[in-house]
């Protein structure tokens, strides 16, 4: 049977569409996977090294919410302009995500030369972008993986490439990372630990500990921070800084969070009822709506009085979505929940989120405490955070104090609620029960004397 005639041709047509970003005009992901298996493929028999390289735009969805989808896709058509631009003959430079961009150097050999290419890139995407009148600046960050062995295929190289990318993310902006062995060692075992987390957290086996939050003056315990604590049957005790990250990062937050929440509150409802308990939500159930549900309903389920909880949430968090958290914010003091701000002075938000948000409490950050007796900007900061809070109306505590001498300079200052290891460090249940019942006992002794 003779062939239509134009059928060849419709059929390219049709391949070339399939494999080509319709925004960007560059190839896309299949385009990009096919020329790193053809690659390999070539070099089958004689498998000289090449570089695969993920490159991701840094803070885009802000500009993207900023400036408007228009303008987001300019930035995005100018930014593969730029890329296209900068590839010799032999490479690839393909879009395979939103703001992501994959790039293949056959000629590429070694992980100095991919590095040097790499940050090449990302000054290439420094210079400002046209927004109609206005102009935007961005930056870049880049994994790369080398191709070494025949071994390796197409999927191998770019996971390895998205693993250098997340290393390159966590330690910045504009960062260039290439893919070790010692990374694929770290990921393994993050891997490991968010399995056991899962497990963990199905089974009920992370805890609240509870460290006491004084009256600076009285040194009188006003209430709890709870604190998650996780003792896994082969991996021992997990730090909460390795474990929460990752219970941030994989989705596991939300499950922890309502599981530790659940306990603890469980365990404060035999304690005396002036005493408050004071829980941290993280930056990602910041921008879940369902955030302030899921409170309620452990409240509802635990008995536990709203009036008596006092929720935590960082200067980053509120920055992720801040018409999210303020909602947010505004449903938990509705039922008589108190927000406080924790680590305050160290995060990226403005003095103008103070009035947005309504807090009742600021929590200063353990590294203007910690040298407070030595460093005289950190006791100015202090000293102006505190003037600030009482012309706002807001209560202050300050965390990370250790030492007598810190705990007096603060209450010079004026500073009402501490705490840290001078106070009590955290302690599981029980153990806080019984410091509550030794802590009564000595008040009823000083009343007697």
């Amino acid at each position: 049977m003779q062939t239509p005639f134009g059928t060849g041709q419709a059929n390219r047509e049709s391949t070339d569409l399939a494999f080509t970003d319709p925004l960007t005009g560059l190839g896309n992901h299949r385009r990009f996977f096919d020329k790193v298996d053809r690659l390999i493929s070539d070099r089958s028999d004689d498998p000289a090294p090449f570089t695969v390289g993920i490159l991701d735009l840094d803070g885009f969805k802000p500009i993207n919410d900023l400036f408007g989808h228009k303008a987001g896709d300019d930035i995005l058509i100018q930014v593969a302009m730029r890329l296209r631009a900068s590839m010799d003959g032999h490479s690839t430079v393909c879009r395979i995500g939103a703001d992501e961009f994959a790039f293949l150097y056959p000629l590429v050999f070694s992980e100095e030369a991919a590095a040097e290419k790499s940050r090449m890139l990302i000054e290439i995407l420094s210079a400002p972008y046209d927004v109609g009148e206005r102009t935007a600046r961005l930056s870049a960050s880049v994994g790369c993986s080398l191709f070494y062995s025949g071994d390796e295929t197409t999927e191998i190289l770019i996971n390895k490439a998205e693993t250098a990318l997340y290393h390159a993310k966590r330690s910045g902006r504009g960062r260039v990372v290439v893919y070790t062995r010692e990374m694929e060692e770290a990921a393994k075992r993050v891997t490991r630990i968010e399995q056991a987390l899962r497990r963990a957290v199905s089974a009920g086996e992370v805890e609240p500990h509870f460290q006491p939050i004084v009256d600076l003056t009285t040194r009188r315990t006003i209430g709890f921070e709870t604190l998650a604590r996780w003792t896994d049957r082969d991996l021992g005790a997990v730090p909460p800084t390795v474990f929460i990250p990752i219970a941030e990062e994989r989705g596991i937050i939300g499950p922890l969070s309502q599981l530790v929440l659940r306990k603890a509150t469980e365990a404060a409802r035999s304690w005396p009822k002036d005493l408050f308990l004071s829980f941290n939500l993280s930056p990602s159930q910041l921008v879940d709506q369902n955030t302030g549900l899921h409170i309620l309903a452990i409240l509802d389920r635990t008995g536990f009085d709203p009036r008596r909880l006092e929720i935590e949430i960082t200067e980053t968090g509120l920055m992720n979505d801040p018409a999210s958290a303020a909602q947010i914010v505004e449903d938990l003091r509705r039922v008589g929940i108190r927000v406080s701000l924790d680590d305050f002075g160290t995060g990226q938000s403005s003095l103008g989120r103070l009035r947005e948000f309504h807090f009742d409490k600021l929590k200063i950050d353990r590294a203007f405490v910690s040298s407070i007796l030595d460093d005289r900007p950190s006791e100015h900061i202090i000293r102006a955070i505190l003037a600030m809070c009482e012309g706002l109306g807001m209560d202050v505590v300050a965390e990370g104090i250790e030492e007598e001498a810190q705990a007096d300079r603060l209450v010079q200052f004026g500073c009402a609620g501490g705490q840290g290891y001078l106070f009590g460090k955290p302690a599981d249940a029980d153990a806080t029960l019984g410091y509550l019942r030794d802590s009564f006992r000595g008040a009823l002794r000083a009343k007697a004397i």
